[in-house]
């Protein structure tokens, strides 16, 4: 069965830091391009960021350019993001999803049941 499991998310006051996890069960996440994902309530879900098989090519929206980092570790068969300088505006439930490309998709087939980031002092 395969299956993405976010961890990582939590409360944090703004300025602060947090790293999601997006771990693979079932399939192994080095022929997969891995996308995260955000919705906040009342808003449309919106890409954040998306990484390559070999982890060289990577892409960032607009909003989180400069504070977020995405990373994979294909041996740890998971992804990572890096969030840092966060604001209230980052307050969502993230997901990643997977898709079976090299390259970042505009469209995923595997998704997490993603993890509540809360940015608020």
């Amino acid at each position: 069965q395969l299956q993405l499991v976010e961890s990582g998310g939590g409360l944090v006051q703004p300025g602060g830091s947090l790293r999601l996890s997006c771990a693979a069960s079932g399939f192994t996440l080095d022929s997969y391009a891995i996308g995260w994902f955000r919705q906040a309530p009342g808003k449309e879900r919106e890409g954040v960021s998306c990484i390559s098989t070999s982890g060289g090519s990577t892409n960032y929206a607009n909003s989180v350019k400069g504070r977020f980092t995405i990373s994979r570790d294909n041996a740890k068969n998971t992804v990572y993001l890096q969030m840092n300088s966060l604001k209230p505006e980052d307050t969502a439930v993230y997901y990643c999803a997977a898709d079976e490309a090299r390259f970042c998709t505009p469209e995923y087939d595997y998704w997490g049941q993603g993890t509540q980031v809360t940015v608020s002092s």
